[in-house]
């Protein structure tokens, strides 16, 4: 390569990843912004039946900090819990039955639905076995939590004031995960932002399809509506998997869990189903809403990023190239040109480098406060950035090796078909 190309391109290269930036700073619903909470909202006049449904599977270990913050939720109407026991070696049932005797609150049933059937991932399997259990009750609404989540008081009630009141099928909440370990510091709240980029949540709560699930149009409308040519897109649609409030009548034409069992991101994909109906959805960061599972390990955290990873990337390896090629041009390019640059004498390489950095670091610093830690890791983000390329590489290496996403002794392979969700 001539010293012209080379002084060209280590020119061009950090100009295009600070236009990168700056397109992802002001066009991208400005994801980097923390302030998409709860929104306030009047409390209705009468309160609807809730049922919680907690699928559970070995979670003996988090189910004592999690559990009796629901069963002591602070609601006016009539709401009950249901702890679907998936097939646990570690007493988790029985836990939650002890749990539930030593702690007042909202009632509790413990089922378990046996092993899933093919096609089924456990989560959605259980899921499907408590909203099963809980449409007895004929609530209007259904909470989706997982067990490793604590919820403050008051939650069930904001949450279900914000639906009732802002007229929403879904209103879900990215919980606050843990932050103690030096690694859980350097790549959890990394986690939150690449998601939040990822999916902007105001650009989820802003968008609407045509009409609107929640005015109570029933299964042969939907269809009707979803068959009509040259209807618009889903759009941008994503859900928190730890915290979702779904209306019940939305989960039943919408056909919740059965037309996403085959779904290893299933928030993302419940959300796609009821706003590809046209439901209307809002998703935020939590206050009150908080996991209690620890990563104290990079392992831990590795695993937990690279079972899902590939499978955002609908195992498609042009994506994943691609994938690649955009986290090394947006968040690796900008130090090394920097470190080169300053090396080589070339001041433009180096000075669009830095400046790239530095509203990278930027953006950065709003999840690092409401993390509430310090500042000093936002320019450690492109470090964190090459941590998450290996693990969505590594993911892509374990499904071709045939392992798939692997979690808590299930393996789950791509599915040959997507299950029909008309």
């Amino acid at each position: 390569m001539s010293a012209d190309v080379w002084t060209s391109a280590a020119t061009v290269v950090p100009a295009l990843s600070l236009a990168a930036w700056l397109w992802l700073l002001l066009a991208r619903g400005f994801f980097w912004r923390t302030d998409v909470r709860l929104p306030d909202r009047r409390e209705p006049a009468d309160w609807p039946t809730v049922c919680v449904v907690v699928p559970a599977r070995d979670e003996a270990a988090v189910l004592r900090a999690s559990l009796p913050s629901l069963l002591a939720q602070d609601y006016p109407g009539r709401a009950e819990v249901f702890l679907v026991d998936d097939g646990s070696s570690d007493g988790t049932g029985g836990l939650a039955c002890e749990l539930a005797r030593a702690h007042e609150g909202l009632p509790l049933t413990v089922a378990s639905p046996g092993e899933p059937p093919a096609g089924w991932t456990g989560k959605l399997w259980a899921v499907r076995h408590g909203i099963g259990l809980a449409r007895v009750r004929e609530p209007e609404y259904l909470l989706l939590t997982d067990a490793d989540i604590a919820h403050a008081p008051d939650s069930l009630r904001r949450l279900v004031a914000a639906a009732r009141t802002g007229g929403f099928d879904v209103v879900s909440q990215m919980a606050r995960l843990r932050v103690e370990s030096g690694w859980e510091r350097l790549v959890v709240p990394a986690f939150v932002y690449f998601f939040a980029q990822l999916y902007p949540f105001r650009w989820i709560s802003a968008q609407r399809t045509a009409g609107s699930a929640g005015s109570g149009r029933g299964r042969k409308q939907w269809r009707e509506w979803k068959e009509r040519p040259g209807r618009k897109g889903i759009g941008t649609a994503a859900a928190a998997g730890g915290c979702v409030l779904l209306r019940a009548d939305a989960a039943e034409w919408a056909r919740i869990p059965d037309a996403i069992r085959h779904a290893v991101i299933d928030d993302v994909a419940l959300a796609r189903a009821v706003k590809g109906g046209g439901g209307r959805i809002w998703l935020g960061l939590a206050d009150g809403v908080d996991s209690v599972r620890p990563y104290p390990r990079l392992h831990d955290l590795w695993r937990m990023v690279s079972r899902s990873a590939y499978a955002q990337l609908r195992h498609n390896p042009l994506v994943l190239a691609a994938t690649v090629a955009g986290l090394t041009l947006v968040y690796l390019v900008p130090p090394v040109s920097v470190v080169v640059g300053s090396g080589a004498g070339a001041g433009a390489t180096a000075v669009l480098g830095a400046v790239a950095w530095l509203v990278m670091a930027g953006t950065y610093l709003p999840m690092l406060r409401y993390y509430r830690q310090p500042v000093w890791l936002a320019p450690l983000l492109p470090f964190t950035a090459f941590l998450y390329l290996l693990m969505t590489v590594d993911s892509a290496v374990q499904h071709y090796r045939g392992r798939g996403a692997a979690w808590k002794g299930r393996t789950y392979a791509r599915p040959l078909a997507r299950p029909d969700e008309g």
